[in-house]
């Protein structure tokens, strides 16, 4: 599953990247369930969702 960003946040476990609203997350490698459902969710320090699950239709764009 990717994500994107849909609140601006600076993220405390990835060295203070800042991270901008309609940027992808994470920016390399991959997160951790329990990281992805704390960003996802209301239980981070902000208090609100900051990342949310994107849909990749790589069949369609392989189609044309």
């Amino acid at each position: 599953m990717k994500y994107k960003i849909i609140k601006d946040f600076k993220d405390l476990q990835d060295d203070n990247h800042i991270y901008r609203v309609g940027d992808k997350y994470p920016r390399k490698g991959r997160a951790k369930s329990e990281r992805i459902e704390e960003l996802s969710g209301h239980d981070n320090k902000c208090k609100v969702p900051l990342i949310e699950a994107t849909e990749v239709i790589e069949a369609a764009e392989e189609n044309g």
